[in-house]
């Protein structure tokens, strides 16, 4: 709903993801791609409406989600694959950000303004997974008034699975399908070629089309500043039953956050800066071709962790750091360390990012690949202006951290496979911590990112096309499908 209160900030965003994987165009005939096409328009449509609406990001992504979910040709509800013992066990996740922290202000009460994520693990009978981790998101058992709630909510739990997260579903009064409405053939037939034959869940089969190619997703910004994230999964083909992929846990498949940073405008530049930023800028990404991503991740994590673990004891060791090395608490925990702004800095910067992978989940997994692009974005040195954009190619792009995690396994077991996608959007707020306006009274907008270092990626998505008319896009490989 619109508050009248005051005008919206954003020009509303958002981008659906159907899976990636080893997509190739000799398995992806016109016919079908159609059908993809087709959902995935459709899907984008709808919640772009919504957001135009007035809806909020977290219910514009659930509702996107939700429409997958019940699209059989995608890897999640209705259409979820098998594990090895012919069942079901669905995950899903939602994580909620903003921009914007007024909590006078009634147009951000709504639900996603504050940095809060779940997942829902296991589940066999819900229709719509991704409802219910909304519902464990927003039953947090916790009154207004701090008071422990009468009903049996989430109380703040980050993941719940297994038979008595059904019951709280059915309690809660979320819709229930039998086994049978899960089944299809399809993915049937996946499963079971798939155990004949000993192939792995991402070889290929020439005699199968489309094959599953993991989470669906959904990131949403919307006109007041929320970002909501928003995954559901059936997993991977033939995983062993009781599997916890990355689609429920935090940092590996989902991730959002907001941070702020100082912004000096005294003297015409942007002088950003974080409370903690590193001096280094050796890890830069201006086209040099001795510069790696590996060698930026390194840089970050040795500033981040240095102040705290000097590298060795020695000469060379000092307990004096200059200002930008200092730790964030000095010795009197109580007194946050932290440098003070100048006179001059009389306004800030906040950033957010949300983030949905897809792929091989286990390997999203082992390097905590969502919550590593944004680290890589919020821990850089502000001299190496680094966009969101820059830091998923860095870990979902060709050659990046996904891809190395594999290591000699690459192209053989499916390993390191996969894609992000996400939002980065930004505001300048006041010394009162209210919204600068703009020169010409514009909607701000979000960018919407994307990378994948696999075959393909189903998505879509809005983009600003000539004269600043929006237009649809959806994509499978780098370049357009020809037929």
């Amino acid at each position: 709903m619109t508050d009248a209160k005051r005008p919206p900030l954003f020009k509303p965003t958002l981008i659906i993801h159907g899976g990636a994987g080893n997509i190739t165009r000799d398995k992806l005939p016109p016919p079908l791609y159609q059908r993809y096409r087709a959902s995935l328009l459709n899907y984008l449509r709808s919640t772009y409406q919504l957001l135009q609406n007035g809806s909020n990001a977290l219910d514009a992504a659930v509702h996107a989600v939700s429409l997958l979910e019940d699209d059989e040709l995608f890897n999640c509800g209705r259409g979820s694959v098998f594990t090895s013992a012919g069942t079901i066990e669905m995950e899903a996740s939602l994580m909620v950000t903003s921009l914007i922290n007024d909590d006078n202000d009634p147009a951000t009460t709504i639900p996603g303004k504050v940095k809060r994520g779940v997942g829902v693990i296991g589940l066999r009978n819900v229709r719509h997974p991704i409802q219910l981790a909304r519902e464990v998101l927003l039953r947090t058992g916790i009154d207004e008034h701090g008071h422990p709630r009468q009903e049996h909510g989430g109380n703040m739990h980050s993941q719940l699975s297994g038979r008595h997260l059904e019951k709280l579903a059915r309690d809660w009064g979320l819709e229930f399908k039998p086994d049978e409405w899960f089944w299809t053939q399809r993915r049937w037939q996946e499963h079971r070629r798939g155990l004949e034959r000993g192939r792995a869940a991402y070889d290929t089969d020439d005699e199968l089309e489309g094959l599953s190619q993991g989470t669906v997703g959904c990131v949403c910004l919307d006109q007041w500043g929320n970002l909501a994230v928003a995954t559901s999964t059936g997993g991977m083909t033939n995983k062993l039953p009781g599997r916890v992929g990355d689609t429920p846990t935090l940092g590996a498949g989902f991730w959002a956050e907001t941070w702020e940073e100082e912004s000096n405008t005294s003297s015409g530049k942007d002088g950003r800066r974080m409370v903690y930023q590193s001096s280094s800028t050796s890890g830069r990404v201006d086209g040099d071709e001795h510069s790696s991503w590996s060698t930026l991740l390194r840089d970050l994590l040795h500033d981040c962790l240095s102040p705290i673990m000097p590298s060795q004891p020695g000469p060379s060791s000092s307990s004096v750091l200059p200002p930008e090395k200092q730790p964030l608490l000095s010795g009197d925990s109580k007194k946050p360390n932290v440098i003070p702004p100048s006179p001059s800095a009389h306004r800030h910067r906040r950033r957010a990012v949300a983030l949905s992978g897809t792929g091989n989940g286990d390997s999203f997994l082992r390097i905590n690949a969502a919550r590593t692009a944004s680290a890589m974005l919020r821990f850089s040195s502000p001299a190496q202006n680094l966009k969101l954009s820059d830091a998923v190619t860095a870990v979902a792009g060709p050659g990046g951290e996904l891809q190395q995690s594999a290591g000699p396994r690459w192209g053989i077991t499916g390993e390191g496979e996969g894609g992000l996608i996400g939002i980065e959007a930004e505001i300048d707020l006041d010394e009162n911590q209210k919204p600068v306006q703009t020169k010409d009274d514009s909607l701000r907008r979000g960018r919407v990112v994307f990378d994948f270092n696999c075959g393909g990626m189903y998505r879509a998505w809005i983009e600003e096309g000539p004269e600043g008319r929006e237009r649809e896009r959806v994509m499978v490989f780098k370049d357009e499908y020809v037929e």
